[in-house]
């Protein structure tokens, strides 16, 4: 996506921002936490399902998925649909005999931590675009 800035073309030299670029990987890291936390809530509301399997997603092979499509990108400019993400299932450390793998406390940390590291990434990119308002206002 391109921002084009200048409101007097022979006054003002246009200047084109990147936003991909200026952005970095903290939309993406966004959209990974966001879908995270929804495999996470669906593990909790499902702790007494008998034969529920627990699910997660891998950070690591999510960013790399999407790196793969960044770079796919450049030959098909605009995609449809964002990346699907697989969701794997979780070996539980005290199997429940109703066949249940969520571990109520397991879940809980691992919901916190989704949640401390979505707040980080969504500081990182209020400081990003804070910078960019900064540069497009001059200042």
């Amino acid at each position: 996506m391109l921002l084009l800035i200048g409101f007097h073309y022979h006054a003002v030299c246009s200047m084109a921002i990147n936003f991909e670029q200026a952005l970095g990987v903290h939309p993406n890291t966004l959209a990974f936490r966001t879908q995270r936390a929804k495999v996470l809530a669906s593990n909790l509301a499902n702790v007494d399902t008998p034969n529920y399997k627990a699910r997660d997603i891998s950070f690591e092979d999510a960013m790399s998925q999407i790196a793969g499509e960044a770079r796919a990108k450049h030959q098909a400019r605009f995609r449809s649909q964002p990346p699907k993400i697989e969701l794997l299932y979780r070996n539980p450390q005290q199997p429940a005999q109703d066949g249940n793998t969520v571990e109520l406390g397991i879940e809980q940390a691992k919901f916190a931590s989704n949640a401390m590291a979505f707040e980080t990434s969504m500081s990182f990119l209020n400081m990003k675009i804070s910078g960019l308002k900064q540069a497009i206002k001059g200042q």
